[in-house]
């Protein structure tokens, strides 16, 4: 993660505005400002065996809040975004920006019924995090959110912004949208607001669902969406004509194509696959460099 700058002119509250960059870099936002305009998408399947045999020796004596494959490919996501910073980036207002945190969040259904309200989980992630510190945190989350008696503090406003005749709404969101494109919106807003993380995930696989593709939307500064879907078999074949049918866990990753190109991104993706190829070094700290190749 880079270090943290003095704030200077036109940086924002959370994040630093990158004025040192290709051209392609600082032009690309301006002809194509909107964020959903600028979505490239890319489909993983993982491994399911080492993920597997990694979480029965971290489950072991658990009886309640086990590690899940959840769990470990966030924190893998995690630590790719602390080792490739470019990653971490947004563009607003047609201006590339680097993050000062990484952020993750998620939906969380309080209850698996058709009634049940969602939540929205929000948490930072530290150049020094484990998988260890990683699950304590998203555990903590979770059972925050699924509990009845506190709120989010964005869907707390939505609550109260909603019950408002519809011109006012109009009106208050109109406002807001400006704010946000400025870095101004309230924290009490969007504070654990998704949409303003720097990973966004959904686990479809939990709900029994496939993977997808999800889009990105132009409200907030989320550049990237990642689905988990549900694990299914695949048959691989290799270059000596043998075959393997393997049991995967499917990713659709959406990005903004924007804030870095095809070779950064191929880049991370190969350390993602690395990363859970061999989950044991997501017990190092996040910042812990590992070596990965560019399978071509």
């Amino acid at each position: 993660m880079p270090e943290t700058k003095k704030k200077k002119w036109g940086d924002r509250p959370d994040a630093v505005w990158l004025k040192d960059l290709p051209s392609m870099n600082r032009i690309m936002p301006c002809i194509m400002p909107n964020r959903a305009d600028n979505e490239a998408y890319i489909s993983v399947d993982i491994d399911y065996k080492p993920l597997e045999t990694y979480l029965a020796k971290k489950n072991e004596g658990l009886t309640e809040d086990k590690y899940t494959f959840f769990h470990v490919i966030a924190c893998a996501i995690g630590k790719a975004f602390v080792l490739r910073p470019k990653m971490n980036r947004f563009v607003c207002n047609k201006r590339v920006y680097q993050r000062n945190d990484i952020t993750v969040a998620f939906t969380v259904k309080k209850k698996f019924d058709d009634r049940a309200e969602e939540a929205l989980a929000h948490f930072k992630i530290g150049e020094k995090e484990t998988m260890d510190s990683f699950h304590e945190k998203i555990m903590k989350v979770i059972h925050v959110t699924k509990s009845d008696t506190e709120k989010d503090t964005s869907t707390g406003a939505m609550d109260i912004v909603s019950k408002l005749p519809q011109w006012t709404i109009n009106l208050i969101t109109g406002f807001v949208l400006w704010l946000d494109k400025r870095g101004w919106a309230p924290q009490s807003l969007i504070g654990s607001d998704p949409n303003h993380a720097a990973i966004f995930l959904s686990n479809l696989g939990s709900i029994g669902l496939e993977v997808g593709y999800h889009h990105l939307v132009n409200w907030g500064t989320n550049s990237c969406f990642i689905v988990l879907g549900k694990k299914h078999m695949k048959m691989f074949h290799y270059a000596d004509g043998t075959e393997e049918l393997k049991e995967v866990v499917p990713l659709g990753i959406t990005l903004d194509e924007r804030i870095a190109d095809g070779y950064y991104y191929s880049g991370t993706v190969a350390l993602v696959k690395k990363l859970l190829e061999n989950p044991e070094l997501l017990d190092m700290p996040a910042d812990t460099p590992v070596e990965y190749s560019i399978k071509r």
